[in-house]
């Protein structure tokens, strides 16, 4: 049934697809889709507006107009099906080394010799609350941020560990947002400085904790 209410509308052309309105949206009303933020349903929205604060380009809104009614049980049930965590339980640390900050890890370093290298955007952890049970436990850590940190100081720290450490395996463990797409583009530069071809995975994790791709 159509009802005339408050929702939100979110103005594409100011979006960024930083995914800060998706994490705030307690209903997973919102998703990251081709780089722009979107309402998956209607129904899912309350039209409150929790999430319009948390955006950097002023780009949500909220308008009236006439759409489904706000659905409850239908949230409740997109929840359960998304996967989207209430809950987390106590869990052992899988990290077997430190520094883990990319910029701060010499390619000499001890635990880089013949590692299956996991790289993750900084993000990724506040996401995806199972990383250590699902992806760290018999990998080498190395995290930063392709956005904030200096790219060419990581190219160049890649290309000195790929050409000395023997690195078995390289999985990059980004977010969907534009920021993150930056990191496998490194760890690529990297491989093709040092003159090697190291076997890996690109895994994109999004912002409400969902594996959305592997390749």
């Amino acid at each position: 049934m159509k009802v005339t209410r408050k929702i939100i509308e979110i103005d594409e052309e100011h979006c960024d697809g930083c995914g800060n309105c998706v994490i705030s949206c307690a209903e997973g009303a919102l998703k990251i889709i081709d780089g722009k933020a979107k309402v998956i349903s209607d129904n899912l929205c309350d039209g409150l507006g929790a999430c319009i604060g948390e955006c950097p380009q002023d780009a949500l809104k909220i308008i009236e107009r006439e759409t489904e009614e706000y659905d409850e049980e239908a949230v409740e049930k997109h929840c359960q099906s998304a996967n989207i965590p209430k809950t987390f339980e106590k869990a052992e640390s899988a990290l077997t080394h430190w520094p883990v900050q990319i910029r701060l890890i010499p390619p000499t370093a001890p635990f880089l010799k013949g590692a299956n290298l996991l790289v993750v955007a900084d993000c990724v952890p506040l996401a995806f609350p199972s990383l250590h049970q699902d992806f760290i436990d018999g990998k080498t850590v190395m995290m930063g941020c392709p956005k904030f940190d200096d790219v060419q100081e990581y190219v160049d720290k890649f290309a000195g560990i790929f050409k000395t450490a023997g690195v078995k395996s390289v999985t990059t463990l980004i977010m969907e947002v534009p920021c993150c797409s930056g990191l496998p583009m490194i760890v690529k530069k990297g491989m093709e400085k040092a003159e090697v071809n190291v076997p890996g995975k690109q895994v994109t994790i999004s912002t409400r904790g969902e594996i959305l791709e592997e390749r």
